[in-house]
């Protein structure tokens, strides 16, 4: 199974995660000039951006040390030219889902604009 395929299911296994958890989906895989946002949720009346990192184990750090400040970064801009097509900003938070050999782990406020 290509790295594609499996990032692309570990996405659907996080926004399917996340809307049990009562997020509503609201994009997913949104590309923006400066890079891409994994899932787009609602959470009550925050927006949230959500980066899904897969890693089969924890050499160099694992899935969260892969979440470094230049990705944040490219993250932070994407959403932010998210917002500028909207007539209202709600409230956002930065999400991660970790996902591993182990299980899933979901990181509210994982990092800050």
């Amino acid at each position: 199974m290509s790295a594609d395929t499996q990032g692309a299911q570990a996405e659907q296994r996080a926004a399917h995660y996340l809307q049990q958890q009562g997020l509503k989906l609201i994009a997913q895989n949104y590309r923006g000039r400066f890079g891409e946002i994994d899932l787009i949720l609602q959470d009550g009346a925050a927006l949230v951006f959500v980066e899904v990192r897969l890693r089969r184990n924890d050499d160099f750090g694992g899935a969260a040390a892969s979440i470094d400040t230049r990705k944040q970064q490219r993250i932070i801009r994407t959403a932010q030219q998210y917002l500028a097509d909207l007539a209202h900003i709600p409230a956002c938070r930065f999400d991660v889902v970790l996902m591993n050999n182990h299980g899933m782990q979901w990181l509210k406020n994982a990092f800050d604009a």
